[in-house]
């Protein structure tokens, strides 16, 4: 995400820092450039005006001209203005005091809605709240089905709105069973449209009216641009709604959307949706999200999905592996198992302070598919090759390439890259091997 808009930016603030002194006309014509990058992000044009506008006045100040760093100085404004942009700080779920606690999921056809509600509901699950689930969509076919299917691979409940038509009543009978059967939380996927229509404004209405949500959310769809920003704003003007859930922003690299809404209709960004898996939503934090936009990483989030996915204990084993130099590639395999759960490579290696700024990242990260050939050359091992790389001499490598339907040179390039691990972990085990207690990879 923000893929485009982070590459022009960064050689703007590079100019910028590389000046010993700045006056206004540097800031003017950097302004100019942040200005198109922001355009080309697809951000409202309005938006674009007032923040360049703001930081215009900021960066004019004594504060940066007499700086001893006034690049960074400029940098840091933006940064500043950038979270302020999006919000400030992040904005929690409301549940109320009302049990089950609804919320409903609005939105477009096509935005995403019944995956977004399956992911919503097992991150409130990993709150330690029961949440179970509802579908209200009796228009699209299978959507029901869809949804039910997703849930039982979180553990939540569903409802069976089988033999009932009238979405307004499916929600209402849903909450009461929701009661009944002790969940705290009901999230209620209703139907979608093409477009905005007064029949599905009714309705949504009448749901609204008969179970009084605790949160309405809109699912919006970023890749649709400052589309996605007007449609929000019509839903709030029509229904009102508390936040917004910005879905496919993985597949979105100008993110202009994200950047508008705020200032646009008013309402925060709650979560965004960072890719297919039920585990891809994450909360959204405004000055995480500037800190990515600007090419500083975002640790804070890196970790949480470090600890999400590594358990505590075999962390410790693999610590006592690495002290004394008995990483296998059983190990190997695992440990890239861990970090799969944690989301693309791609992603977990922007957050990581410096690293978008390495022209060969792309180059240097193995996509998904050569993450399979890695486990499947492995599996293709026996169970002593796997404990002692040493023994795989020519004749076995090239029976592993066989059984896993690979080359030779694709089991050479792994036993190389594993070996280097080694190497790599070996030299960490002064101090640096605690962090992986700590959920941090080495990577």
């Amino acid at each position: 995400m923000f893929e485009n808009l982070t590459e022009k930016l960064d050689g703007i603030f590079r100019k910028l820092k590389g000046r010993g002194s700045l006056d206004e006309e540097n800031i003017r014509s950097a302004l100019k450039e942040i200005r198109m990058a922001l355009l080309e992000a697809d951000v409202n044009f309005r938006v674009v005006r007032d923040f360049i506008e703001d930081i215009r006045t900021r960066a004019v100040g004594q504060e940066v001209l007499d700086s001893i760093t006034p690049g960074q100085q400029v940098v840091k404004i933006v940064h500043d203005r950038l979270v302020e942009l999006m919000g400030g700080v992040s904005s929690q779920l409301k549940f109320g005091s009302r049990i089950p606690a609804p919320i409903m999921l609005t939105g477009l056809q096509g935005c995403g809605k019944t995956t977004t509600a399956v992911k919503l509901a097992r991150l409130i699950a990993s709150q330690g709240k029961r949440v179970t689930l509802v579908s209200a969509d009796v228009y699209r076919p299978a959507a029901m089905e869809q949804l039910k299917m997703l849930g039982l691979q979180i553990g939540a409940g569903i409802f069976d709105a089988a033999g009932l038509q009238d979405p307004a009543a499916i929600c209402v009978k849903a909450v009461e069973e929701a009661r009944r059967n002790g969940y705290e939380v009901i999230v209620v996927d209703t139907a979608g449209r093409l477009a905005v229509d007064a029949r599905m404004m009714d309705e949504l209405k009448r749901i609204k009216s008969l179970i009084n949500p605790s949160e309405i959310l809109f699912v919006a769809d970023a890749m649709t641009g400052q589309d996605a920003v007007n449609v929000a704003g019509r839903f709030n003007e029509l229904l009102g709604i508390d936040g917004v859930i910005m879905t496919k922003m993985d597949g979105d690299a100008r993110g202009g959307a994200a950047l508008s809404l705020r200032a646009v209709i008013g309402k925060p960004i709650k979560f965004i949706g960072v890719g297919e898996k039920i585990e891809a939503l994450e909360v959204f934090h405004p000055e995480r999200m500037a800190s990515r936009i600007l090419g500083m990483g975002d640790v804070l989030t890196l970790v949480e999905k470090a600890r999400a996915a590594v358990d505590e204990r075999e962390a410790r084993v693999l610590e006592r592996k690495i002290r004394k130099n008995e990483f296998t590639l059983e190990d190997f395999q695992d440990h890239l198992a861990q970090i799969r759960k944690m989301g693309p490579l791609q992603d977990i290696l922007g957050m990581i302070p410096g690293m978008k700024k390495i022209k060969a990242l792309k180059e240097m990260t193995p996509d998904e598919g050569e993450l399979v050939r890695i486990a499947a050359i492995i599996d293709s091992m026996t169970v002593k090759e796997r404990q002692n790389h040493l023994l795989i001499d020519g004749s076995r490598r090239k029976r592993i390439a066989r059984g896993s339907g690979t080359q030779i040179q694709d089991v050479n390039r792994l036993l190389k890259n594993y070996a280097e691990m080694r190497k790599m972990m070996k030299r960490m085990t002064k101090g640096g091997v605690k962090s992986i207690r700590r959920g941090n990879f080495p990577f």
